[in-house]
């Protein structure tokens, strides 16, 4: 497992104390975690129907966004404890040190052939599907509550960005490492697109 804090520390870790996962069953496309796929879609699409619906379902404002609360809280729970470790082996949280510092943590499952083994193609496409269509619903939905002045529902709308942001970008972390890596990795591309660019110039010349 990669393993990566707010020190850019790499280490192997094991993902959980205690792995109920084997590694002898056969990747398949089939959904081998079918409650962990439902719930992982359905905290979060429901928070956008009650959204979308609220004024056909129920008259009273606080009913609606005390609802959608709810909703987008047990959606953030459920993705970030549950449905990322099933269905896609990912995982990530924060810590406070001895000294009271906040650590946030990314890990990973490596990629082995064993391990690959566990993952379905199928879990890991419903995964991500939600996990990116959701935040940019509500994104949509907060500049529409913000140019047609419903004020009232900012807060929500908010809300549902920060709560599915903030898992989006966990998992995202958790898949593509750390900033480190990334600038490290785009640094290497475009000095070797330079040098390729400065060799093909001077065999030309």
């Amino acid at each position: 497992i990669s393993k990566q804090d707010s020190n850019d520390d790499t280490e192997d870790v094991s993902l959980f104390d205690a792995e109920e996962e084997t590694t002898s069953r056969p990747r398949k496309s089939r959904i081998r975690h079918p409650v962990a796929s439902f719930f992982h879609l359905f905290f979060r699409v429901s928070a956008v129907v009650v959204y979308l619906l609220c004024e056909l379902l129920s008259s009273s404002f606080i009913a609606c966004m005390v609802t959608i609360i709810l909703l987008l809280s047990c959606d953030f729970w459920a993705v970030k404890n549950v449905t990322g470790r099933l269905m896609v082996g990912l995982r990530w949280w924060n810590h406070i040190d001895e000294d009271g510092k906040s650590h946030w943590v990314f890990e990973s499952r490596k990629s082995t052939p064993q391990d690959s083994k566990t993952i379905s193609e199928a879990e890991s496409r419903i995964f991500w599907l939600g996990l990116i269509a959701c935040p940019v619903l509500w994104v949509i939905f907060a500049f529409s509550a913000l140019f047609s002045f419903r004020v009232k529902w900012l807060a929500v709308v908010i809300m549902g960005v920060v709560l599915q942001g903030a898992n989006l970008y966990g998992y995202v972390r958790c898949k593509v490492g750390s900033k480190k890596n990334l600038t490290s990795m785009a640094t290497s591309y475009l000095g070797k697109q330079f040098l390729r660019q400065n060799a093909g110039d001077g065999q030309t010349s």
